[in-house]
């Protein structure tokens, strides 16, 4: 492949990943289909249902051309490939047009299927007519929840690929090409799976995120998964009228501070162990005297004479749990994106030191 070729293959694949799952840039720069056609979408605080039917059409229609634009492009790029003329491309870019012209051929196919009858064949106005009353249509469950979507007390979270909504009457899920929406009383919430990370992205903070399952009572409604940031956990408890049940095997933490002593237990697990004399017996953590001690600070992040952190010299005396606790309580909690990477006295001889020094007794 020529320079000009590749070039422009590189920088249509980032452009064409970025326009589908849209980071951050793309949202400030208003590189997307909702900000693209904002004329025509409308406000989505103004008729919420009307607005997603629109944006979801949208989007898949915008997303379906992306092969056709690569096409067009490389017409310029490879001139010498006579793109312009299908009869005589190669046979591979002959399969390729007729790829991309099939795609948004299927797409529009599918958006006037769902646009009949007023949008009522739209898998979202589908699913709001399986909770219309006999004398009533889906349109009066879309105003529903038009009106509760306009109020400010609802709960809202998540990225614009996946935000989760919740209202007084009902759990919502808007995806890049769905809306999954499920009446509170009908459905029965499951904590399913809580992964953890040490930092995230975006604060520089650990985090834990929750996946939640959404099960409706009625069969026609299929379930969907939420997922949410442990520490909104609690605004979301107080939002729904069901209880959520947890697995057995998850621990959600809902405040920074257990956040962080999980991210503190887990970074000293990585840290070179300490090997007690046979001569030498642990005693109990002098912290919560109800463990023994397992964890001494031993300065290995740098060499003796290095840095600012310092030997200490006392035995082990602190369980893992209450030197996380000691450490945490030595920040500044408005700024807890420093935690991680700062130095705090020994509790029992001041010596300072850092995560990289606290050691696992083996």
């Amino acid at each position: 492949m020529d320079s000009p070729e590749v070039t422009f293959t590189l920088a249509y694949v980032v452009f064409a990943v970025c326009f589908v799952f849209t980071p951050t840039e793309f949202h400030s720069a208003g590189l997307t289909v909702q900000n693209l056609l904002s004329g025509w979408l409308g406000s989505e605080d103004a008729a919420f249902v009307p607005y997603h039917l629109r944006r979801t059409a949208a989007t898949l229609l915008c997303h379906s051309l992306l092969p056709l634009g690569y096409y067009v492009g490389m017409c310029f790029a490879a001139s010498e490939k006579r793109l312009y003329s299908p009869s005589q491309a190669p046979e591979t870019w002959r399969g390729f047009l007729l790829l991309a012209l099939t795609l948004p051929i299927i797409a529009c196919t599918l958006i006037y299927y769902w646009s009949r009858d007023r949008w009522a064949h739209h898998p979202l106005a589908r699913t709001l007519a399986h909770y219309a009353l006999p004398q009533s249509g889906w349109r009066a469950v879309a105003s529903s929840v038009d009106t509760e979507f306009r109020r400010i007390d609802k709960f809202a979270t998540g990225a614009p690929g996946a935000r989760v909504i919740v209202t007084d009457t009902w759990v919502m899920k808007v995806t890049t090409y769905r809306v999954r929406v499920a009446q509170q009383q009908d459905v029965h919430l499951t904590v399913t799976e809580s992964q953890q990370h040490d930092l995230s992205p975006d604060s520089n903070l650990p985090v834990q995120l929750l996946t939640i399952r959404v099960a409706s009572a009625n069969p026609a409604v299929p379930a969907f998964d939420i997922r949410l940031n442990s520490t909104e956990y609690g605004e979301l408890c107080e939002k729904l009228r069901a209880p959520i049940r947890s697995a057995a095997n998850v621990v959600i933490h809902q405040s920074l501070g257990d956040l962080f002593l999980e991210t503190f237990a887990s970074l000293v697990e990585v840290n070179p162990a300490y090997s007690v004399p046979s001569s030498q017996d642990l005693e109990a953590c002098i912290g919560c005297m109800q463990t023994r001690a397992s964890v001494r600070l031993v300065k290995t992040c740098q060499e003796a004479d290095e840095g600012e952190c310092q030997q200490c010299c006392c035995r082990p005396m602190w369980c893992l749990t209450c030197m996380g606790k000691w450490f945490a309580s030595r920040q500044d909690p408005q700024r807890p994106d420093t935690w991680l990477a700062s130095r705090v006295p020994c509790p029992t001889c001041r010596a300072r030191f850092c995560i990289l020094d606290v050691c696992a007794v083996r």
